[in-house]
Order: structure tokens, then sequence, then C-alpha cells
């Protein structure tokens, strides 16, 4: 049997106080959605829908990474509505997964125990949990045996109804051929005047159809966001996860609360982590990394050994074993480092490769550059690469090395074993071997008088 999992994700979310549409709002760098979307994209056979409304072409240009059939609900009536709005292109004989665009922690392992429960096609699955203060949800009804009658929403509960705390998250699962037959019959008559999906439930029961219900690992599985601080929450949720699992692995966290990982963070052995620090896309760090406090890495590759001072940025740049960044440097798209490389503070590499034992120590600017090996590039360099339309590209040869303050106007070639002059301006090719000078002749002037304020 085919899976159909149909996450709902047509709300404005007006708690959140933004234009924005409620289910792209992120978590851990990603929309709520797409977290929800990964979740079930690994059940088997699982073919997604998504119901979207609010935002609706702004929920399709930013959810581009898993195959979906979007559904349109135009007018927000209710759960019950918004599942019909995608029952059409659901396969008949398909089993049915509803999911929340807005839910965005759900487990795939929880949601697998939810379809187990299903197996037989002829029972509905509830995932259900029960809350110190179930406030606002629907309320789990059962009989004296324990058997499931109905969900009964909060605003429609009785006051004893209401003590119940053992509520619905809004995720179920059944047949797409119960569901077919059941939300024709939904009706709006309750004190939201929406149809209600929970309403299927009673209908089962009508019917004799087996409601069997399980409980999520952890509660935050199935918490949903309504407003900025409910996700806040959920971030941190999420962060301490990730935190826990870098421990689990070997990584020293100097604090697991401040770190926050945004996409897939690789670790060798002893890696060292400070305080602060965000790691974007796809990032590893080989054996024996070392990241001070407060750096930025995004899908970049730290070799074994190198450190990481505080307060970079390394944005898609390759480092080799044993290289030294920082404190205060920026390796832009392009920046490769070779073995024993250096880029110290206040430094910006870009598109260019920094050969083995190379330093690009102080206030230096590298764009579009080679430079070879053991070259030693003096403070406040820059590679001239931008002429206001095109870029050129600067070489430099081994062991050459190039002056404090020296600016190299691309198309540039320094030849190995060169010399650049500190202050020197080069407009041409310097020959291996050679010293290059350009820059005015000192003069001193004898008997000058210092201007004073008149």
């Amino acid at each position: 049997m085919t899976l159909a999992v149909v996450t709902l994700a047509a709300g404005k979310g007006s708690r959140m106080k933004s234009d924005l549409p409620k289910v792209l709002h992120r978590l851990a760098g990603k929309p709520m959605l797409a977290h929800v979307l990964n979740s079930a994209a690994a059940l088997p056979q699982a073919k997604q829908h998504v119901v979207i409304g609010h935002g609706a072409d702004a929920v399709k240009e930013q959810i581009t990474d898993f195959p979906v059939t979007w559904a349109l609900q135009s007018e927000q009536k209710g759960t019950g509505h918004a599942v019909a709005m995608a029952m059409p292109e659901v396969d008949p004989a398909a089993t049915v997964l509803v999911l929340y665009g807005d839910v965005p922690l759900i487990r795939t392992e929880t949601l697998q125990k939810l379809l187990d429960e299903t197996h037989d096609g002829h029972a509905l699955a509830l995932l259900t949990v029960e809350l110190a203060d179930p406030t606002g949800y629907g309320r789990i009804v059962r009989d004296d045996a324990g058997n499931i009658l109905s969900i009964v929403e909060h605003k429609d509960a009785s006051d004893l109804q209401r003590k119940i705390r053992e509520v619905n998250t809004g995720i179920l699962a059944v047949s797409a051929a119960l569901l077919n037959e059941w939300l024709p019959k939904l009706s709006a008559n309750n004190a939201q005047g929406e149809y209600y999906l929970t309403d299927v439930i009673a209908m089962a029961v009508e019917q004799g159809v087996a409601v069997r219900a399980i409980h999520p690992q952890d509660e935050y599985e199935v918490q949903g966001v309504n407003d900025r601080l409910q996700l806040a929450g959920l971030e941190r949720v999420y962060q301490r996860q990730q935190a826990d699992q870098l421990l689990r692995y070997g990584v020293s966290l100097a604090d697991p609360a401040r770190i926050d990982v945004r996409g897939t963070l690789t670790v060798g052995a002893d890696v060292v982590i400070d305080v602060g620090c965000v790691f974007e896309g796809d990032v590893v760090l080989e054996d024996g990394v070392q990241i001070g406090p407060y750096c930025v890495i995004k899908n970049s590759r730290i070799g074994q050994g190198s450190e990481i001072e505080c307060y970079s940025m390394i944005d898609q740049a390759l480092l080799a074993a044993d290289c030294h960044v920082g404190p205060y440097a920026r390796l832009r798209p392009g920046a490769e480092l070779h073995n024993g490389a250096k880029v110290g503070n206040f430094c910006e590499v870009k598109k260019s490769v920094i050969g083995e034992g190379s330093k690009v120590n102080h206030l230096t600017y590298i764009g579009d550059a080679e430079i070879g090996k053991d070259v030693n590039v003096g403070a406040g360099t820059i590679t001239c690469n931008y002429d206001g339309v095109n870029k050129f590209k600067t070489e430099i040869g081994d062991n050459a090395f190039i002056g404090s303050n020296s600016s190299l106007v691309a198309p540039a070639k320094i030849g190995a074993g060169a010399t650049v002059a500190a202050g020197s301006v080069i407009t041409k090719e310097v020959a291996e071997g050679e010293l290059a000078v350009a820059r005015g002749k000192q003069r001193n002037v004898t008997g000058w008088a210092r201007p004073v304020k008149q």
C-alpha cells in the first residue's frame, strides 16, 4: 500500500506578526515546513502533498528540495476542509498521514510507529500526548474501558472534559478510502464555524473502525508554533539535540547551550568548539580542529589540526591540514588553503589559493590570486583584481616576499623568490629573484615650518 503524506501549511500565522507565511519561518536555518517534509521523506514509499493558502507562491518558491504535489485551500475553513483539498490527488488505495507545517520537530520514528498501527487498513491511528496544561487543545474522550470515543475541541468542551489531560496533536493516519467517505460528512456546526478533521474520530467509532493512539517519545515532537516565543523555544530544543550529539561524538564544546548548527556538521576526533559558533550548510571539521569563539563557518571543510581563531567567517572554503586562520579573518567562496597556510587578523581571501606554508598575516586582501609555497605577504597588501568591469588574476611564485602596503595591480605575475619592496604599486611582471621597487623617491626638506592655527 502506498503512503500519502498530507501536510497542512495554509495558515497565515497572524501571531507571528509577520508578512511571511508561518511555515516559512526558520528553525535552524530552514523553514519549519522543510523540517516536516524532511521527516516524512524518510518514510518508505511516501508521496508528499502540501496544502497551501496564505502566501502560496512564496511557499512554492522556497520549498524546492522535495517532490511535492500542491493543493490550494483558498479559504481557511478548518483542518477537515484543508485535507479535503488534497484528496483529489491522493491515491484512493493509499494510507494517508496528516501532518502540520508548523510542527517542525516530529521524528520519522514516531511517524512510523503511528503508521504501524494502521497495518490492517481498517484502523485510524492518532498521535496523542498528555500535557500538564492542556488549555487550547482538543481533548481525547475515552470510555470506561479506555477506548477512544471522540475528540472535543477546547472551545466546545464542557468543564469536565476540559479537565482531561490527554490531548490531540492533530497528527493521524487512516486509509484514503475512509477519509473520502468521512470528509464530505463533516459539519461546521461548532464554536469556530469550521470543518474539524477531528470529527472523523466519532465517525470511525460509530462505524466500528478501531481507533488506536500512541504517544511521541518527547513532548516537543508535537509542539506547534504559533508565535515567535514558541519558535525560539523549539530552536533551543533543536540546538541542544545537536550539541548533545556532538558531545557523544567526542567533540569538546565550551558551552553546549551556545552553539548553532544550521545544516550538517561532520566532525572527526578531538575537535574543540568554543562558544557562540554558527555552522551553516555542510561543514566538515577533521581530527584535531579547534574553532575559537564566535566564528561563522558555512559549507566548508577544515583540515586536520587546523585552528580558526575568534570572530572569523569562513564561507565555501577548503582548508588542508594545520592551517591557521584569524582572529577576525574572512575566507570567501573559492578560498583554498594548502597545508600549513596562514591567514591572519583582518585579512580577506576570495577565490584564491594560498600555497603550502605561505602567510597572509595582517590587514590584507587577496582576491583572484594563486600564491605558491612559503610566500610571505606583508601587512596592508592588496591584489587589485577588479577594474570596475572585469576581474583579473595575480600569480605569486614560491618563496616570494611581498613587502607591506603593496598594491599588486592585476593581471600581475611575481616570480619565484622575487621581492616586492614595501609600499610598491606593481603594474608589470617581476621576474624570478628580482627586487621590484615602485614608489615615489623620498625627499626631505630642511627648515620646513609646520603650519600653526591662526
